[in-house]
């Protein structure tokens, strides 16, 4: 399952947040981050899913 999140997170970083851990701070922060650029939502989105 962590595989699929991981893909997600790859197309559309915020959802694969959000099916992580919901709307959090985490799912807020990870849309602040892909709005200023593509790559750190994406970082941030994989290093959620990983840590949990």
């Amino acid at each position: 399952m962590d595989l699929i999140r991981i893909i997600i997170a790859i197309l559309l970083p915020p959802l694969g947040v959000f099916l992580q851990v919901g709307l959090g701070g985490a799912f807020w922060l990870n849309i602040l981050l892909t709005l200023f650029g593509y790559i750190p939502g994406i970082i941030h989105a994989v290093w959620i899913i990983a840590k949990r």
